[in-house]
C-alpha cells in the first residue's frame, strides 16, 4: 500500500514537471515569436556594401556622390563599405553586417541562400536591365577564336562572379571546353586583373563583364590593340542592388524610391548606368538555371 502511494505521489511530481516544461517551451515559443514580430529595424547609419570589382579605394572614391545623394534623401548616415573579395561580401551579409548591398547576379544568388536580404533595383541602360559577358583573348599570342584557347591559360575573376566566371565559362563549355581537361583556369580576382592579365600575355584568354572591359579600353586601362573580343554572351539579368529585408517597411520603401528617382550622371557613371529599374527575386532564375548547367555546388561557392 505504501508503495502504491508513493508511486502515485513520483507520478504527481514528474507530471507537474512536464507541465513547467511545457508552459516554459510555449512561453519561450511565444517570445520568440514576439521578438519575430519587431525585428524590422530602422538604424540611423546604414552600411553600404560595394562589389569589389576594382580596390577598394577606387571603388569608394568613385562613389562618394552616390554616398552623399543617399545621405541626402534618406536622412541617414552612410558608411560606404568593400570587402576584399566576394566571398567576405556574402558572408558579410549573412551576418546582417550589411543593410545595403551592390552584388553580381551569382553572388547575389549565392548570398541569398544564406542571407535575409531582397532584390529591390538593377542598372538600366538603354532602357534594359541585361547585360553581356565577354571572352577575350591575347592579340599577340594569337587567341581569336575558342579553339585556341585549347591547351592555354583562361582567366577568371572571382569564383563567385556571374560575368567574370559563371557566363564566360558557360561560353566555353558550350564549345566543348572544361577547365582542367582543355585548358588550366585561374582566378584573377577582379574584371580589371583579368583585363590586364590577358593583355599582357600572363593568361593567354580571359573573361570578364563586357560593360567593364569596355570602361578600361575607354580609360586606357588596357590596350585595346592587345587584345581580341572572342566572343559576346548572350544577355543577362544586370547587377542588383539588395537590402536587409528586415528593415522598416518605409524605409525601404524611401530606398527604392531614392534608386528608381536616381538620375545625377557623375553618381551612375561608376555603375555605366542610366538609371535603375525595379527588380525582383525571379528575375535571378535564369542565373540559378546557369549554375545547375555546369554543375555548380552554389552551398560551396557561397562559403
Amino acid at each position: 500500500m505504501l508503495n502504491l502511494i508513493l508511486k502515485k505521489k513520483l507520478l504527481g511530481v514528474l507530471f507537474f514537471a512536464w507541465l513547467t516544461l511545457v508552459s516554459c517551451s510555449n512561453s519561450n515559443t511565444q517570445t520568440s515569436s514576439t521578438e519575430n514580430q519587431s525585428t524590422a529595424t530602422n538604424p540611423e547609419k546604414l552600411v553600404v556594401a560595394l562589389l569589389p570589382d576594382e580596390s577598394a579605394a577606387t571603388v569608394i572614391q568613385n562613389n562618394k556622390g552616390l554616398e552623399t545623394y543617399l545621405e541626402d534623401k534618406l536622412n541617414k548616415d552612410i558608411e560606404l563599405f568593400v570587402t576584399t573579395d566576394y566571398s567576405s561580401m556574402i558572408e558579410a551579409a549573412s551576418k546582417g553586417r550589411l543593410d545595403l548591398a551592390y552584388f553580381g547576379p551569382l553572388s547575389y544568388v549565392l548570398a541569398k541562400t544564406k542571407s535575409n536580404i531582397e532584390p529591390f533595383a538593377a542598372i538600366e541602360k538603354n532602357g534594359e536591365t541585361t547585360y553581356q559577358a565577354v571572352v577575350i583573348g591575347n592579340a599577340e599570342s594569337g587567341i581569336d577564336s575558342y579553339e585556341k584557347i585549347e591547351g592555354k591559360i583562361m582567366a577568371y575573376g572571382d569564383q563567385a562572379s556571374t560575368s567574370s566566371h559563371l557566363i564566360p565559362k558557360s561560353m566555353l563549355m558550350e564549345k566543348g571546353l572544361k577547365p582542367g581537361e582543355n585548358y588550366e583556369e585561374v582566378f584573377a580576382g577582379a574584371h580589371d586583373v583579368v583585363a590586364v592579365s590577358v593583355a599582357n600575355g600572363k593568361a593567354q584568354a580571359g573573361g570578364l563583364s563586357k560593360p567593364i572591359f569596355t570602361a578600361l579600353i575607354e580609360k586606357g586601362t588596357i590596350d585595346k590593340n592587345k587584345v581580341i573580343v572572342i566572343a559576346e554572351s548572350k544577355p543577362f539579368p544586370q547587377y542588383p542592388w539588395t537590402m536587409r529585408s528586415d528593415l522598416e517597411p518605409e524605409l525601404k520603401t524611401q530606398i527604392q524610391q531614392a534608386f528608381l528617382q536616381l538620375e545625377d550622371e557623375a553618381i551612375l557613371k561608376p555603375f555605366k548606368a542610366d538609371g535603375f529599374q525595379a527588380i525582383t527575386d525571379k528575375d535571378y532564375d535564369v542565373v540559378r538555371e546557369l549554375g545547375k548547367l555546369l554543375d555548380l555546388d552554389f552551398a560551396e561557392l557561397s562559403k
